[in-house]
C-alpha cells in the first residue's frame, strides 16, 4: 500500500510539472503568436508602401523652355520627396525641342512622355494662331496617355511656368476626396485669378467658382471619360484666354499686372485635418449666401472710396459686363468675362481681399435671386 502510494505521488507529481510546461510553452506559443501578427503586419505595411495607389498623376506640360521646365521640376521635388509614390511625376513635351527633352531626361526620378505631332493644321478662322490647335492636341494626347495607359483616377495639370507652394499635395490630397465626394465639381484647382498679394488675406479659405480657373488643376478619370470624345480643336481650357489682351495691351504690362504680383502660398496648411465640407454643393451655397447676405450695400459712384471707408465685408451691385469691367478695372482685379462669366464667379459673384481682410463682393444683377437673398 505505501508503495502505491509512493508511486501515485509521483505521478502526481509529474502531472504538476507536465501542467508547469505547458502552461510555460503556452505563453511562448502566445508570444510566438503575437510576434508573428506583428511581423506580418508589418510586412504588409511594407508591400502595401511599395504597391502605394496614387492620388494623382502630376504632370508638367512643356513646349520649348529648358529654363522653365527646369525650375518648375525642381519647385515639385521640393515638396513631392516624402508623397512621391502618391503623386508621380510626368513631363509631356509638345515637339521635339532638343535642350527641353535633355532636360527633362536629366531626371531619373520622373516619366518623360513626347508628344510629335506632324498633322497640319487647319485653322477654323483667318488669322488665328495655329498654336492653341497644337495645345489642344497635346493635352488631349497627354491626358489620353496618362488615364488609359497609365490607367491613373486622377491627374494634376502643371504648366512649365508654375511654382508650388508647401501644402500643394496635402491640399489635393484633400481635394480628392472632394471630387469623390461631390459630382457636382468639375475639377479642383490651386490658382486663384485674383490672388494678387493686394486681394488676398487667408490661406485656409477655399471658394468654388463657375468659371474653370485652368492652372494647376486636377480632373478625375470619370470627368475626362466625358471630356476626351468632345475635346475641342482649340482652346480647350478657359485659361488660355490669359493671352488675349485688350488693344494697346503689352505682354509686359500684363504680367506685371495679373501675374507678377501673384501670391505664392507660403503657409503649410494641414488640408486633410480640416472639415471642407463647407464646399459640398448644397452646403456651399448656404454658407456663401450667409456670408454675401451680411456685407454690407454700396451703391453709386466712387465705390472703391466708399469700401474703404467701411470696417467689415463690402457688396457692389454691378448691372451688366461693361459696368463690372469698369468697377473692377478701379480695384484691379481681372475684369475679363468668358462665356458670360466673370472670373473667379460664382453665381455672378466675384469675391477678394481689399487692402484688409475685408472681403469685397461684386454681385451680379441675378446673383441675389439665386443664392436666395432677398435685397432689402
Amino acid at each position: 500500500m505505501r508503495l502505491l502510494i509512493d508511486q501515485i505521488s509521483m505521478q502526481q507529481g509529474r502531472i504538476v510539472a507536465l501542467e508547469d510546461e505547458k502552461k510555460r510553452r503556452d505563453e511562448e506559443c502566445g508570444q510566438l503568436k503575437a510576434l508573428v501578427k506583428d511581423l506580418e503586419r508589418r510586412g504588409l505595411e511594407r508591400l502595401v508602401d511599395k504597391v502605394q495607389v496614387p492620388v494623382a498623376a502630376v504632370v508638367i506640360m512643356a513646349c520649348n523652355r529648358a529654363n522653365y521646365l527646369e525650375r518648375t521640376i525642381n519647385s515639385v521635388f521640393k515638396y513631392q520627396g516624402s508623397v512621391a509614390s502618391k503623386y508621380p511625376l510626368f513631363v509631356s513635351q509638345d515637339g521635339s525641342n532638343p535642350q527641353v527633352k535633355s532636360k527633362a531626361l536629366s531626371y531619373d526620378k520622373l516619366t518623360y512622355m513626347q508628344h510629335l505631332d506632324f498633322e497640319p493644321v487647319h485653322a477654323d478662322n483667318p488669322g488665328e494662331l495655329t498654336a492653341y490647335y497644337k495645345i489642344a492636341r497635346h493635352y488631349k494626347w497627354a491626358l489620353d496617355n496618362l488615364f488609359y495607359k497609365h490607367n491613373f483616377s486622377r491627374v494634376i495639370i502643371l504648366e512649365d511656368d508654375m511654382e508650388i507652394a508647401p501644402d500643394f499635395f496635402d491640399y489635393f490630397e484633400a481635394a480628392a476626396d472632394l471630387l469623390d465626394k461631390d459630382k457636382s465639381i468639375m475639377a479642383v484647382s490651386s490658382w486663384n485669378d485674383n490672388g494678387q498679394k493686394q486681394f488676398v488675406h487667408d490661406p485656409y479659405v477655399l471658394y468654388r467658382s463657375d468659371f474653370f480657373p485652368g492652372l494647376g488643376w486636377m480632373l478625375t478619370r470619370t470627368t475626362w471619360d466625358e471630356l476626351s470624345p468632345k475635346w475641342p480643336k482649340a482652346y480647350p481650357c478657359c485659361y488660355f484666354s490669359l493671352f488675349f489682351f485688350s488693344l494697346g495691351s503689352s505682354l509686359g504690362q500684363f504680367f506685371q499686372q495679373y501675374l507678377a504680383p501673384i501670391k505664392l502660398n507660403d503657409v503649410p496648411v494641414d488640408w486633410k485635418s480640416r472639415d471642407l465640407s463647407y464646399l459640398i454643393k448644397d452646403n456651399y451655397e448656404k454658407y456663401f449666401a450667409e456670408i454675401v447676405k451680411k456685407a454690407t450695400p454700396v451703391h453709386g459712384e466712387n465705390v472703391v472710396l466708399k469700401a474703404h471707408d467701411i470696417e467689415g465685408d463690402v457688396r457692389i451691385e454691378y448691372k451688366d459686363q461693361s459696368h463690372f469691367e469698369i468697377i473692377a478695372r478701379q480695384f484691379g482685379i481681372f475684369n475679363e468675362w468668358k462665356d458670360g462669366i466673370p472670373r473667379t464667379a460664382y453665381k455672378g459673384v466675384v469675391v477678394f481681399r481689399y487692402q484688409t481682410p475685408r472681403r469685397i463682393f461684386l454681385v451680379g444683377p441675378d446673383s441675389l435671386r439665386q443664392l436666395g437673398i432677398k435685397d432689402p
